[in-house]
């Protein structure tokens, strides 16, 4: 976990240049013939996150890490929640729980972050806050071409923000989070909006990552497992340039899915 946490940076870059412009690429092929809705992909990322989060968040992983909380916490009144799903369910505004409960639970959450299923839990808690930030900036309109690349970026910022503040103990980690997440996601946007007026506005044939680099070496870590085929479609997306489409038709399944899936996986896996 240490050394991910120092690569983060490198990481991040890597991603942005990478898998944001994957977004891009698929977006240029819709616009040659294969229209999509613009809320498609942001739909369906956001739905494969939920249905990602309902089996990890009830692992035998997820269970101990709530336990640990709950021992090192037993102010929280975590009784009666067996997993982190049970946990991510009782912080929503319907949960049971008092604003000021869930308050503490999100700054616990917030001080515990350096566990990765505490950091996911953190994550899962903070999604509609986060979409609500994209709307706040209007998805990047007039930027990007698409509200899934937003959304995709700060859910990747909002990770590394939380790997940045772990341990950290606030009062007020839920708005202070989104607050910090909204402030780097408009730099994002202008260092985009620079981008584009420096830059063809359409470029069929980005070049793909160049140099070795830690997102490579966390790619191919995950060759081999139970993982093996997103990280060899990410690796070819990422780093051999190759297009969603292509590897769309080659692993069977559709272009949306596809890029749902490498997002969820960039997401849980390599930030």
């Amino acid at each position: 976990m240490c050394a991910v946490m120092c690569a983060v940076a490198s990481i991040m870059t890597s991603m942005r240049k990478g898998l944001i412009r994957c977004a891009r690429r698929v977006i240029g092929h819709c616009d040659r013939g294969h229209q999509m809705d613009s809320m498609t992909i942001s739909t369906d990322l956001l739905t494969q996150l939920r249905r990602e989060w309902r089996r990890t968040g009830r692992t035998v992983a997820a269970r101990a890490a709530l336990e640990r909380m709950h021992v090192r916490h037993p102010e929280l009144g975590l009784d009666g929640i067996v997993d982190l799903c049970g946990l991510v369910d009782a912080l929503e505004s319907h949960g049971g729980r008092s604003v000021l409960e869930r308050a503490a639970i999100i700054r616990v959450l917030l001080e515990e972050a350096s566990d990765p299923q505490l950091h996911r839990a953190l994550l899962q808690t903070m999604i509609p806050g986060i979409v609500s930030t994209c709307r706040q900036l209007r998805f990047g309109e007039g930027i990007v071409r698409d509200p899934s690349e937003t959304v995709a970026a700060a859910m990747a910022l909002a990770s590394e923000l939380l790997v940045d503040w772990a341990g950290q103990s606030r009062q007020y980690a839920a708005p202070d989070i989104l607050s910090a997440v909204r402030g780097r996601l408009r730099r994002w946007l202008l260092k985009e909006k620079r981008a584009l007026r420096s830059i063809a506005p359409y470029a069929p044939n980005d070049e793909p990552a160049q140099t070795s680099s830690p997102l490579e070496s966390r790619i191919a870590s995950y060759r081999g497992s139970q993982y093996d085929r997103l990280a060899r479609l990410t690796y070819a997306r990422v780093f051999e340039g190759r297009s969603l489409r292509d590897l769309a038709r080659d692993d069977h399944s559709a272009p949306n899915s596809l890029q749902a899936e490498l997002q969820i996986f960039a997401i849980r896996f390599l930030i």
